[in-house]
């Protein structure tokens, strides 16, 4: 984890807050990095973590956690991580009998909108286990990334009513926290990835976005950090904080600093 962003957004593994729907959103720029954070500050905090993840390799995950001090492959044999690596398990799918279930069912049927398995994964993972509930703070799930799904011909309602039941179930029932990565393609013509990263925005308690420096590439800024505080039973403008930072990223760390500020400008 990053010891700068916790200190952004005021929070340490010591005292997590529980119920809340993170949204992490980036455009023109990669925003993982954001991802590997809350992946290895849950770990740190000693949650129960179920790791939906679309995009990389388990071992590229576990590569960049163990520069951030963690072993994802201890935290998996432990019980601790649960993990859905979608690169090898969409290769799984064809090769199973059709009767057999599976969380990316979706990828075998001619209309790719039934998520219910991917959901029944989560709930599993995540369900509370005799003897096990003492040992972990809070159950949470990370979803690296969302957008992988319409990719896949999954419609935005969909996806958004598989956050909705996870959210219900995570956040509302198991007092957990959820996570979830949207890539924003800036398109206006492009309806169904506006309409996914929409409907998130509205449920979410905490939006971090990073773009892309407007006026390009720079050695010493790597981009910009908006970070969204919102009240749901406010959803107004007088419900919402607004903070901005720029950052760099370096090998094992991300520097944050106000707009203007970098050190090297400086």
């Amino acid at each position: 984890m990053f010891p700068e962003l916790n200190d952004l957004l005021n929070t340490t593994p010591d005292k997590v807050e529980q119920g809340k729907l993170t949204l992490l959103c980036d455009a023109q720029t990669d925003g993982s990095f954001l991802l590997h954070h809350f992946l290895s500050f849950y770990l740190r905090a000693n949650c129960k973590v179920c790791f939906v993840a679309l995009t990389q390799s388990f071992s590229h995950y576990s590569i960049v956690a163990q520069k951030l001090g963690v072993s994802l492959t201890t935290a998996r044999e432990r019980g601790q991580l649960v993990v859905l690596e979608g690169l090898k398990s969409s290769v799984d799918v064809f090769f199973r009998a059709q009767e057999e279930p599976h969380p990316l069912q979706f990828l075998r049927k001619a209309s790719a909108g039934d998520l219910q398995p991917l959901y029944e994964f989560v709930q599993e993972a995540l369900k509370p286990v005799d003897g096990e509930e003492a040992a972990w703070r809070c159950p949470v799930l990370l979803m690296d990334d969302l957008s992988v799904l319409l990719s896949l011909g999954v419609g935005a309602v969909a996806v958004l009513d598989l956050v909705h039941y996870c959210r219900a179930t995570v956040c509302c029932k198991l007092k957990g926290n959820l996570v979830a990565l949207v890539h924003d393609s800036g398109g206006a013509e492009d309806e169904e990835s506006n309409t996914l990263l929409n409907g998130l925005s509205h449920q979410s308690h905490l939006i971090l976005r990073v773009e892309g420096l407007a006026t390009g590439f720079c050695r010493d800024v790597h981009g910009q950090l908006t970070i969204l505080r919102r009240t749901l039973s406010q959803p107004t403008v007088q419900g919402e904080r607004r903070l901005t930072y720029q950052y760099k990223i370096q090998d094992k760390n991300v520097s944050f600093f106000a707009r203007g500020m970098s050190p090297a400008v400086l």
